[in-house]
């Protein structure tokens, strides 16, 4: 038998979360729901790299950027060092430039190359992405469509599918890949490092918790609508709320955040900050939209030292 809520005492419903086309009571049977939505995202085949794509180093001989003496080179020091691709190697070697590596990348993939990007586009005009995941992926919104709600993502390198795949879900909007250079896309990410709702929660990969602190944060922020996606290795929980920015949830392992931190710490100066999991605070705070305290999350507008 349920307890009887807040919401029963003083003799009002609370209306339903919307989860996958389906309204569900928060009190009764939303946790069931949102832990068959887990299982269901959870069996989803992670992305793989495609082994027959050309190699980047015949890829640049092809087009005499590079020569084969070059090459082995390269191939000796990436071997020697047990790290790092080949296409960092040639660059750090001065055998091609980052351009070159980047077009030679386009080619592998199949997108196109963004040259002399236009004007960043305001924040206010973009749809909302965890920082987490742009940083983790390094990838950047870099030109929004707003008709035909058509979202053009840049890369630093490998075009990860899996991941564009889960912001049409969560964002509704139709993703276009390209490349771009990676100190450009470096750059854009410290310049997003700002405003977002987003809390970063690690270790916490086991679906019956993922579901306990789901339910925790919808008691708390009252949304209309729950949305769930895979980006592998993490989970991704967009809270939807009228008339309010998305809020999200990004659940994962300390390894993806340190990856994270590290990709971004190396070039853009800005360090993330990873917390472990607790519940939020379920007592009603009306000067805060949510918790702030460290102890179960971070504030993507904390990420700054």
């Amino acid at each position: 038998m349920h307890s009887r809520s807040l919401w029963h005492r003083v003799g009002l419903r609370r209306p339903g979360i919307l989860l996958n086309g389906r309204r569900y009571c928060i009190e009764h049977c939303f946790e069931k729901a949102l832990a068959h939505a887990f299982h269901g995202v959870r069996n989803v085949q992670p992305h793989q790299s495609v082994s027959h794509r050309i190699p980047l180093g015949l890829l640049l001989l092809s087009r005499q950027q590079l020569t084969v003496e070059q090459l082995q080179s390269a191939l000796e020091w990436q071997r020697r060092e047990g790290r790092g691709r080949i296409g960092e190697w040639l660059q750090r070697l001065g055998f091609v430039t980052e351009l070159q590596v980047t077009a030679a990348l386009a080619r592998q993939w199949s997108c196109p190359v963004l040259h002399n990007p236009a004007a960043w586009p305001a924040a206010s005009r973009l749809p909302q992405l965890p920082m987490a995941l742009l940083t983790s992926f390094l990838m950047v919104p870099v030109h929004y469509v707003e008709p035909t709600r058509t979202l053009h993502m840049a890369f630093a390198g490998e075009v990860d599918y899996s991941v564009l795949y889960a912001v049409e879900q969560m964002t509704g909007c139709h993703t276009v890949p390209c490349l771009a250079l990676p100190s450009f896309v470096r750059g854009q990410l410290q310049t997003l490092c700002a405003v977002n709702d987003e809390i970063i929660l690690e270790n916490a990969m086991h679906i019956d918790e993922m579901c306990e602190m789901s339910i925790a944060y919808c008691a708390r922020l009252s949304p209309t609508e729950v949305r769930v996606a895979r980006c592998s290795p993490c989970f991704w929980i967009r809270l939807l709320r009228q008339s309010r920015a998305p809020f999200d949830l990004v659940f994962g392992t300390s390894s993806l955040h340190m990856a994270a931190k590290e990709k971004v710490k190396a070039t853009a100066g800005v360090v993330i900050q990873t917390a472990k999991c607790s519940l939020p605070s379920r007592t009603p705070n009306p000067s805060h939209d949510r918790p702030r305290r460290a102890g179960f999350g971070v504030r993507r507008s904390e990420w700054r030292e």
